[in-house]
């Protein structure tokens, strides 16, 4: 059994909760600028105390409406300053939020507004209370209700004016770092999603331990724009660790937009998921392409590749060096000017990036750091250090978490991150723990310098009829990379081979089909059976298969005529794919694809 402890950096402070990180940051520099919002061209600072004031008044106004110590407050919110704003104030009032991605059903939205009992709500957007007005008397029964577009803050702020500085102070100080902070739910990709209860002190002693090994992305002089959601806990704690760290944040929610906030916020480092760096790379191919530049693109990105891992050789020769520095001027200028020019360092979450595009950006400057973590972990467990981070792993645990290696193979967590239960569900509570150890669920190895690699999730491993094991994540990784391909889910649990579901992006795929001759207005369901795009998916799938033994490797894929999405309930808010429910989903079409003839390539399936 493998285990690797990295000792705390800080000692704790057992009556500090969340509120006292900002409080901090006012005490370091009130005048400091921690936010910028939209103005005109341009952005305008916000600076501590301007934001702490902001705060204060808010929360003034929610104890004044009657908002109670310990009370639950749904919230759907789009990413952004308001975001951070209705967090920090919901503290400062001693309540708990109950963040709700924007983008999930009424039913489901239901579910958590009735299972953790919250007393009230808080809306964003008029489509939020559109989609709510299904939810009747649920929603229609609750008195504490604001609409942040109906001037929800301005209304608060007007009713705070009667509660004293003296008032708030004792709110504000009454959750100490073993009280609950928050109550998120899990994006239910296993299934009905569940509270995770995480504390007070799991944001605070985390942050607190995080700013050392990462000093070289959270300090006072260093700025991001985030656009992921903030209901998802990878965001929401890097919000509130850029507040005490004293990073100056941004915020743009509609990623069509996102190219021209980065440009003119300029950042120094970027939080995403794998899927936003295959979109930039693949947008950047297809930019490429179209103008007639493909060659030199693909031959920039190989050349990219190969310098990346000549560093990690220790000799670089060259003739490598020339003709890096030649794409340097010609391509990886660009895209670093596309980044708002900036841009020297990335982390990387929620799902593995893949060992080509982690050489790819770091040979044209801009180091992705990978991290691993969950819900349940407050989000990190681990992440790559700048000064030293090894590509295809997720880095050594943070200062303060510990990490084991189950004999079956599976990641097991302890320390400060880890969250105290699911919300009332001791039995699922129970069944995470083992002898005071976090059950993660992922599969994964440790090397001797403490730095992980996961392999897969225990419950995705598909045991083939002839007893081989298989990491879906293996092969689905370097198919999804595929400029057409937008999704892959790998089957065959209890059959007799390995096959794919393959789905097409429909952004990329009009400018692909042109790029080759192909009808470039051809429907998904058209495309899912030219021969082109067989041809093409045949081949990255080939390459899929050489990385693993002939066991494990796809015998046939079928490429479906639609995608997956939320709203058929096959992917996750944060973009997961939920296996169970499109195995479900797909049944008929798995069925075919083991009744068909024998094993064939590209076959696809109506």
């Amino acid at each position: 059994m493998q285990q690797f402890e990295m000792p705390a950096g800080v000692a704790p402070e057992p009556t500090w909760n969340t509120t006292d990180l900002l409080l901090s940051q006012v005490r370091t520099d009130p005048e400091h600028a921690i936010f910028a919002l939209p103005d005109g061209d341009g952005w305008r600072d916000v600076t501590a105390a301007e934001f702490h004031r902001q705060v204060a008044e808010v929360a003034k106004g929610l104890i004044a409406d009657g908002v109670e110590p310990g009370d639950h407050i749904a919230f759907i919110g789009q990413t952004s300053y308001e975001w951070t704003l209705v967090d920090f104030a919901l503290w400062f009032a001693g309540a708990i939020m109950v963040p709700i991605y924007e983008t999930s059903s009424a039913s489901q939205i239901g579910w958590i507004i009735e299972d953790s009992g919250a007393k009230g709500l808080i809306t964003h957007r008029p489509e939020h209370d559109e989609k709510l007005s299904e939810l009747g008397e649920l929603i229609t029964g609750m008195r504490l209700r604001y609409a942040l577009h109906d001037d929800g803050l301005g209304k608060l702020r007007q009713a705070g004016a009667s509660v004293t500085d003296e008032t708030l102070e004792e709110r504000r100080s009454l959750a100490n770092a073993d009280d609950v902070a928050t109550l998120i739910y899990t994006s239910g990709s296993t299934g009905r999603p569940k509270g995770c209860v995480l504390t007070h002190s799991n944001f605070v002693e985390l942050s607190r331990n995080v700013v050392g090994p990462l000093s070289a992305l959270i300090h006072r002089e260093s700025s991001t724009v985030l656009f992921i959601t903030l209901a998802h806990i990878f965001a929401r704690f890097i919000s509130v660790l850029c507040v005490y760290g004293g990073v100056k944040v941004g915020h743009q929610h509609d990623t069509t937009k996102l190219v021209e906030a980065l440009g003119s916020f300029k950042p120094s480092f970027l939080l995403a998921v794998p899927r936003v760096f295959e979109k930039v790379y693949n947008s950047a191919e297809h930019k490429a392409e179209v103008g007639g530049r493909g060659k030199i693109f693909r031959r920039a990105a190989a050349v990219a590749v190969a310098y990346s891992h000549s560093l990690d050789g220790g000799r670089t020769p060259l003739s490598l060096k020339l003709q890096h520095k030649l794409f340097d001027k010609l391509v990886y200028s660009k895209l670093r000017a596309a980044m708002g020019g900036r841009v020297v360092h990335a982390v990387s979450g929620s799902a593995p990036l893949g060992d080509r595009l982690s050489h790819f950006y770091r040979a044209i400057g801009m180091d992705i750091l990978e991290g691993y973590g969950l819900t349940e972990t407050t989000a990190p467990i681990s992440v790559n250090r700048p000064e030293k981070f090894k590509i295809g792993t997720v880095g050594p645990p943070l200062p303060g978490v510990s990490v084991k290696i189950s004999d079956e193979g599976e990641i097991f967590a302890k320390g400060i991150n880890i969250f105290r239960e699911y919300w009332k569900n001791p039995d699922a509570t129970a069944e995470s723990f083992e002898d005071g150890w976090f059950k993660t669920g992922d599969l994964g190895t440790l090397d001797e310098d403490g730095y992980i690699t996961v392999t897969g999730r225990s419950k995705e491993i598909i045991v083939t009829s002839g007893g081989k094991n298989v990491a879906p994540a293996v092969l689905e990784d370097p198919i999804r990379a595929h400029p057409i391909i937008s999704q892959v889910v790998v089957v065959g649990d209890q059959r007799p081979f390995i096959s794919a579901l393959v789905t097409l992006d429909p952004e990329m795929l009009p400018s692909w089909l042109e790029a080759r001759g192909q009808d470039p207005d051809l429907s998904i369901a058209d495309a899912a059976h030219n021969a082109t795009v067989l041809a093409a998916i045949q081949e990255i799938v080939d390459t899929a298969n050489s990385r693993v033994s002939r066991a494990e490797s796809i015998r046939k894929f079928v490429v479906l005529d639609d995608d997956f999405t939320e709203v058929k309930g096959t992917l996750t808010p944060k973009l997961s794919i939920k296996r169970h429910a499109v195995l479900e989903r797909y049944e008929p079409v798995i069925k075919g694809l083991y009744d068909a003839a024998p094993p064939t390539q590209g076959v696809t399936l109506q």
